[in-house]
């Protein structure tokens, strides 16, 4: 671990950050540019001792957990998350295709939506990132661990997961889920996750099996949903969709018709966010 250097690295990429990256209201008593260390600290979900200390080369070998919300929280590029890692004493993390690392890019969209539900989702249906609209609207998908990461997994697994739907868009769904999953098996290949996930699903779920025995892969992502909320009941929304395909990763946002009474729910949701009624 090379204390100066990591040090270093941490300040510059913070100074090169602005407020209008990340979403937040520059202020007129904001003196310099580039971003506080409270502010990246939040941005990476940690304390803002903890990231005051290493940033100022006192603070104890990050994990790679650590290092990886870092990351994210500074928006950097696969090439400086590397460098990260290298100069924090870690290898740098293999560049499979279903890196949890989201692109800058999508990054920066996201933080420009922070009062739209929007989300960002890996190939194997994995939620990496959230608004809190989107939390509101669909759930903490942040707090799922193991195979229950991926939507399609808690889909044949957990028919809790499916209450979200009209019961009548079931078997749609269940195929849209299943044909994402092809996909990103057919990108990936044998001893792939993805291939590790279609296993378990087969051995796991007789209506998985039936529908992966289908070969359907017409099924792709609807720009028309219908979602039920515990508290506003039905909402007819558009799911628009950004795709990265270098990270086989994409940003879902969704909208409403203005005017509309799903509109004025959305509306709604964002001011109550994930409080009861």
């Amino acid at each position: 671990m090379d204390r100066a250097q990591l040090a270093d690295f941490l300040r510059t990429r913070r100074e090169a950050l602005q407020p209008e990256d990340v979403g937040l209201p520059r202020g007129s008593r904001r003196r310099t540019g580039g971003l506080r260390r409270e502010e990246v600290a939040t941005l990476c979900g940690m304390s803002a001792d903890y990231y005051s200390r290493i940033e100022q080369q006192r603070g104890p070998h990050p994990s790679e957990q650590m290092l990886a919300a870092i990351a994210r929280g500074l928006r950097l590029s696969l090439d400086e998350r590397d460098h990260l890692f290298r100069i924090a004493g870690h290898a740098a993390p293999r560049r499979v295709h279903r890196a949890d690392h989201i692109n800058p890019g999508i990054m920066r969209i996201l933080d420009r939506l922070a009062d739209t539900p929007a989300q960002v989702m890996g190939s194997l249906g994995e939620t990496l990132r959230q608004t809190p609209p989107a939390v509101a609207l669909l759930g903490d998908d942040s707090r799922w661990t193991g195979p229950a990461r991926s939507a399609v997994y808690r889909w044949y697994t957990d028919p809790e997961s499916r209450r979200i739907y009209p019961e009548e868009d079931h078997e749609l769904h269940g195929r849209i889920y299943t044909a994402q999953l092809r996909l990103a098996y057919t990108r990936a290949g044998r001893g792939s996750r993805a291939a590790a996930l279609v296993d378990a699903l087969l051995a796991a779920s007789p209506d998985f099996a039936a529908v992966w025995g289908a070969h359907d892969i017409s099924a792709g992502f609807q720009d028309q949903k219908r979602l039920l909320h515990p508290e506003l009941g039905l909402l007819e929304l558009h799911c628009q969709t950004l795709v990265d395909p270098d990270r086989s990763q994409t940003l879902l946002v969704f909208t409403a018709v203005p005017g509309s009474a799903s509109y004025e729910k959305l509306q709604l949701l964002s001011v109550i966010g994930d409080q009861r009624l």
